[in-house]
């Protein structure tokens, strides 16, 4: 095992899992704990990168009172052992095969399964273009800023769209926003092109962007889901 900070509050564990049968960028895991005393806790993690062997990577976002993010970001060390479940999920899936243009459109960590896609398309040579509309609190909060960066300029084909919420970086043209339907209109694809589309991010912002992408005119099939958070 392996880990790396992305963020104050987030971080890269890199797992060795003996065995492990492969998987589909997209698809995600289950981490459990397990306490001296016995006590259990488990979570869904989505996998950060396109398959490698024996070895999966998932990123961690610290929730506020969580009983398992706060100890994976803070105190997990090399060595300690986790039970790793998956890979789980078929639908919110890229495949390299395919080739028709792709959108992803991420809120905060939702951008973990897109980045897996982003990094399995450099892998497996693929020329099909990528767009990435990215809602994100501040720039400290963004994750693989400068990796993103790297692939805008070297991946053709890839092109990537901040949007900030809370505050802007400096010299950014614009002022703080909630993702909307101009940022959906100007940094998407236009429906004509029938492009595949995954989402990602907490519920409310899923909900969100579906129904803005819906209303440009995107067929609710061609709309593929994955949500964190509170349903209410």
């Amino acid at each position: 095992m392996d880990h790396r900070a992305e963020t104050p509050t987030a971080r890269t564990l890199v797992l060795e899992v003996p065995g492990w049968p492969t998987h589909l960028p997209g698809q995600h895991v289950d981490i459990r704990l397990t306490a001296p005393d016995g006590y259990q806790a488990a979570r869904s993690y989505s996998l950060a990168d396109s398959a490698d062997g024996d070895r999966i990577e998932v990123c961690v976002q610290r929730v506020t009172d969580g009983e398992v993010s706060p100890f994976l970001v803070d105190d997990y060390r090399v060595g300690d052992p986790v039970e790793v479940r998956g890979p789980i999920g078929g639908w919110f899936v890229w495949r390299p095969q395919q080739t028709e243009p792709v959108l992803l459109v991420a809120g905060g960590s939702g951008v973990v399964p897109l980045m897996a896609m982003i990094r399995a398309r450099r892998a497996a040579g693929s020329r099909v273009p990528f767009r990435l509309i990215y809602s994100v609190r501040t720039p400290d909060d963004a994750l693989y800023p400068d990796e993103l960066r790297r692939r805008v300029r070297d991946d053709a084909g890839l092109d990537v769209a901040y949007v900030y919420t809370r505050r802007t970086p400096d010299g950014w043209r614009g002022e703080p926003h909630r993702l909307g339907l101009a940022d959906v209109n100007t940094h998407g694809w236009p429906p004509e092109l029938e492009p595949s589309v995954y989402v990602c991010g907490p519920t409310g912002f899923v909900e969100a962007v579906s129904d803005l992408l819906v209303g440009l005119g995107h067929p609710a099939r061609r709309i593929r889901t994955e949500r964190f958070g509170p349903t209410g």
